[in-house]
């Protein structure tokens, strides 16, 4: 393919880096932006070039969790293969899910780095891999499980890309964040925003809402559209994956908690609806409802409507009458035990397990859990200690997870 041509399909924000990867300038790139800053769209554009410019190699693209790539990399892959003009070259398969190169029968393969196994034992029927690409750097582990990976990947060639790209995580303490700081001459650097996308490729919409943001909530503005780190380093929760949960995600998720935090006014009523995958310690946001002056029949009648009837819903236990009328509507409520200790334990315990939020299913919990920063003195410094306000959602999370954390060995 022409540079021109390329020119034409690859953001302008990345020419230098498209040269720079094709004279092999680099052995690592790491890409960092926000929404709609192309970095993705980039790479899944370079890869399947790299592999025809180099006859013999293979490419692995890896996300942490497998479930996630038919409907984000894999898919990706396949519109950049389209906008290269090159569909009629490839074959598309999912079982195993792979990109063909039917003139050579080079790969592009996707894993899911939640069985490293299946990773050692990929096999290639001929040549190398040379090609690795893990998006959502951040989902990873940390450089240590990267690392672990590549030294399965890469090995019996001569020239080798490795391209990691992210949104950068909220807080600057992430282990992404400063390891994308960390200076190696073999390491391209690269970040991008939305602002410098032909805006006609985004839309007018993307461009509506990234400015309405940007009206409405400046610091939320700067993190998702800029992809800049805005945590102050006080962040409680710094495990966070902010992004789309899809309708194909919900549908397989089987393992539904509920839980209330009762209010009235200034304080609202909350309702949680998540998942949690224990094998991967993961916890998925399905629904809210965050609402003041709403009576107990009003609020049970809300969630009656949405059919969750289908979980417990662990309620706060300081009003027991209200879990009682719940119990009268024939939702399956329950108080909290609480006890002494349990507010510092359940939250340790959401700290150390993954949340992933999406703010278009659940905008105040995406709010509660981005902003919840740890108490500070007069001189600015933290202090321990989780401020009770502005929790309600984050409190609501705590009930309906209670029995799980009470079974790991949480305070009763």
């Amino acid at each position: 393919m022409s540079e021109t041509k390329l020119s034409s399909v690859i953001g302008p924000a990345f020419h230098f880096l498209a040269r720079d990867v094709f004279q092999h300038g680099h052995t690592h790139y790491d890409l960092s932006g926000g929404r709609g800053s192309l970095k993705s769209s980039c790479v899944s554009l370079l890869v399947p070039l790299i592999l025809i410019a180099n006859p013999g190699t293979h490419a692995v693209v890896l996300r942490k969790v497998a479930n996630t790539i038919r409907d984000s990399v894999y898919a990706q892959y396949l519109w950049a293969i389209g906008e290269l003009g090159m569909a009629a070259y490839w074959d598309a398969k999912v079982q195993p899910m792979e990109l063909i190169y039917r003139p050579t029968g080079q790969k592009i393969m996707f894993r899911g780095a939640d069985d490293p196994m299946k990773i050692k034992s990929i096999k290639v029927p001929f040549g190398y891999i040379a090609v690795t690409h893990f998006e959502e750097k951040d989902q990873f582990a940390g450089r240590a499980e990267i690392r672990t990976i590549l030294q399965s990947t890469m090995r019996g060639g001569s020239k080798f890309w490795n391209f990691e790209s992210y949104n950068p995580p909220i807080s600057r303490d992430n282990w992404a964040n400063k390891d994308s700081l960390e200076e190696r001459k073999d390491r391209l650097c690269h970040k991008s925003t939305y602002l410098e996308a032909p805006s006609e490729w985004l839309g007018e919409q993307f461009i509506t809402e990234a400015e309405h943001l940007k009206a409405t909530d400046e610091r939320a503005y700067r993190h998702e559209y800029l992809g800049e780190a805005v945590g102050t380093g006080g962040n409680v929760f710094e495990n966070l994956e902010l992004r789309e949960i899809t309708d194909r995600e919900i549908a397989s998720f089987d393992r539904i908690y509920q839980g209330v935090d009762w209010g009235w006014f200034p304080d609202p009523f909350a309702f949680i609806r998540l998942h949690y995958d224990r094998a991967r310690e993961t916890i998925y946001f399905i629904d809210e409802i965050y609402q003041n002056k709403l009576t107990n029949d009003a609020s049970g009648k809300l969630i009656l409507q949405k059919g969750y009837r289908d979980a417990y819903i662990t309620c706060d236990n300081a009003e027991p009458k209200s879990s009682a009328d719940y119990r009268a509507m024939g939702l399956p409520a329950k108080e909290a035990v609480k006890g002494p200790g349990s507010v510092d334990y359940g939250m340790k315990w959401l700290q150390r397990r993954k949340i992933v939020i999406d703010r278009r299913r659940t905008p105040h919990a995406y709010d509660e859990f981005v902003n919840y920063e740890y108490e500070r003195n007069k001189d600015g410094e933290i202090i321990s200690g989780y401020p009770d306000k502005d929790n309600h959602l984050i409190d609501a999370t705590r009930y309906a997870l209670e029995r799980i954390c009470r079974i790991m060995g949480a305070t009763a």
